[in-house]
């Protein structure tokens, strides 16, 4: 699903036009994105928890060269699922 797709069904759901969803799912976007960049943590409770982590550095090695390579410490966006996402998830994925 695109977000144009995600826009029309939040439309639908929440019983809007599909340019308020739009904008509501643009205003929420950008808001855990401020938060992520500010370093600060964003918990929706049944959902899940947007999170930045520190990957430490490290040493890899190059598959075409097998040279090893350096590669520097650095901040990364985590998403971790919540109790009710990942319940759902996994009876969906029984059900096949």
């Amino acid at each position: 699903m695109n977000k144009k797709e995600l826009t029309e069904r939040l439309a639908k759901k929440a019983g809007m036009t599909k340019k308020g969803a739009g904008e509501a799912l643009t205003g929420l976007l950008a808001v855990i994105t401020e938060s992520l960049g500010k370093g600060e943590a964003v918990a929706i409770t049944g959902f899940g928890k947007f999170e930045v982590r520190t990957r430490k550095a490290s040493v890899r090695r190059n598959p075409q060269t097998q040279k090893k390579m350096n590669v520097p410490a650095k901040v990364v966006p985590v998403f971790r699922a919540g109790k009710n996402l990942k319940a759902l998830v996994l009876k969906r994925v029984r059900a096949r």
